[in-house]
């Protein structure tokens, strides 16, 4: 009996049996087609992980100068935006700079407002040859001043007013009892806040209490802790404290270049 030579051809391509799939080894060409587009994955994972190291390496050092510029307890938190760094560093240009600082104490004189959070977003931020100061083209920053530290501050009891853009100014005296005025907050030359338009709001302006109120509240008080530079704009209270505004073009950041 004979088989015939079609029978005896051997089988090309997949095989499907068993529930498995075999397939041919892959061709040279396609070997190094696998191998290319695996060591260009491996080139991109590398230069992103370098990346990122030098992006730790520009936020922890402009994290220490804020610090010790603005006197905060820990060191704030820096996000460099932008990829790759490697390039901007290389330029000595950092597209943009997020920066967020809490507990800027008041120091130096009295009647200062510390800030109880900062927040600044920094555009083209330029190391110079001094490596002491850093040129930003523009900025712009959010003081955050707490009721509780507004109150520690002006030996009042602060809070949120009954009218957007008011606080209230609570003093406690023994036997005259508690008195409320309402104030309203806003922007006063020198980046400082301006209370004004004074309500009783609760009990009789006897006179010390009125003296009281006025020793605190009758000059506008100044920020503390604002790089120079930084001009306030705005200001509106919250339910939990007063957000001040502030833009600046063309600031220069030193170490201790804040406003007092």
């Amino acid at each position: 009996m004979y088989q015939s030579q079609h029978d005896e051809e051997p089988v090309v391509g997949p095989y499907y049996g068993d529930g498995a799939l075999y397939v041919g080894s892959p061709t040279p060409r396609r070997r190094r087609r696998i191998l290319a587009v695996a060591s260009l994955a491996a080139l991109l994972v590398g230069a992103v992980v370098v990346d990122r190291v030098a992006a730790a390496r520009a936020e922890s050092r402009t994290a220490e100068a804020f610090q010790e510029g603005m006197g905060t307890p820990e060191r704030p938190s820096v996000h460099v935006s932008g990829f790759p760094v490697l390039t901007q560093l290389a330029r000595g240009n950092l597209r943009h700079v997020d920066i967020t600082a809490h507990d800027i104490p008041a120091r130096g004189t009295s009647r200062l407002l510390p800030v109880t959070q900062l927040t600044v977003g920094i555009d083209g931020l330029k190391t110079s040859e001094n490596a002491d100061e850093a040129h930003a083209r523009s900025v712009e920053a959010t003081a955050f001043l707490s009721y509780e530290d507004v109150s520690e501050a002006l030996g009042l009891d602060v809070s949120q007013g009954d009218e957007p853009g008011r606080v209230e100014a609570t003093v406690g005296l023994p036997l005259a009892g508690d008195v409320t005025v309402s104030a309203a907050v806003s922007v006063a030359d020198g980046n400082r806040i301006a209370f004004s338009d004074f309500r009783i709001a609760e009990g009789e302006l006897i006179p010390p209490v009125k003296a009281l109120l006025d020793k605190a509240l009758e000059e506008p008080v100044p920020l503390q802790g604002i790089p120079e530079g930084l001009h306030l704009r705005s200001v509106t209270t919250t339910e939990k404290g007063i957000n001040a505004r502030f833009t600046g073009k063309s600031v220069t950041f030193r170490p201790s270049s804040t406003s007092a």
